[in-house]
């Protein structure tokens, strides 16, 4: 298989630097609030706010760069909701709000009721469950998103802080063994990825190639900071 791509991507970052730009936040377990576009998300004890890799994932589902319009779209790690509102805002057909963690799940579906409610037609699904294994059978959706916690340096060992930052690789490789697997894709849909070189992009994005996904870069941020976040589009070689 042509390596191009992996072979362009940076290896991660130094263990020291990838510490200092992933301060744990110390507010996690407590109630808070989130403000993004006009609209006010309730965010409680356990759920994560999102920063700035999800904001551009949010960005572009509601300007449409991420298409979701009629279509049915994955949510991946959906945490308080955004893209889940986003993707009702631009017409989604459905929303699988999909997480690990219950109590996120239950956020996102009540942020979507109440800010949506009577305003759009979208049918939203809450899924909880370890990567696809929540979802019904049969499913196949069009578009999915995921910004996942594949960070190759642990940062805390609260459990909670983990789940959301630091799981490491291996979090995207069972959801790109999972999304072949169960041929949840549907033809011609897209699955779009955010990582940095805070994690182990080669490995990442070679395990996706390994398993039938053609990646290309969509989007690259520069921070500043020595942090570089890629936004990949990938699709099933089979079926592109």
């Amino acid at each position: 298989m042509d390596r191009s791509l992996v072979n362009e991507l940076p290896p991660p970052l130094p263990p020291e630097q990838i510490l200092a730009v992933n301060p744990p936040r110390k507010d996690l377990h407590t109630t808070r609030s989130y403000a993004w576009n006009g609209w006010d998300f309730e965010v409680p004890p356990g759920v994560f706010l999102p920063g700035g890799t999800s904001r551009m994932i949010h960005q572009r589902i509601l300007d449409g760069d991420i298409d979701v319009r009629g279509r049915r779209y994955a949510a991946m790690g959906v945490g308080l909701g955004v893209e889940a509102v986003a993707a009702g805002v631009r017409g989604a057909e459905e929303v699988y709000a999909a997480d690990v963690h219950g109590p996120s799940v239950g956020t996102a579906a009540r942020n979507f009721t109440r800010l949506l409610e009577g305003r759009t037609d979208t049918r939203l699904v809450p899924v909880v469950g370890d990567v696809f294994e929540g979802f019904p059978d049969g499913v196949r959706v069009d578009v999915v998103t995921f910004n996942p916690p594949a960070v190759s340096q642990a940062v805390s060992t609260d459990p909670d802080v983990v789940r959301n930052v630091c799981v490491g690789a291996s979090i995207t490789e069972k959801f790109f063994t999972q999304l072949g697997e169960r041929s949840l894709l549907a033809p011609g849909g897209e699955v779009f990825l955010i990582v940095s070189n805070t994690a182990d992009l080669r490995r990442i994005v070679a395990h996706a190639e390994d398993t039938g996904f053609r990646a290309e870069v969509h989007h690259r941020h520069d921070w500043g900071d020595g942090v570089l976040t890629y936004l990949f589009r990938l699709r099933e070689d089979a079926r592109g």
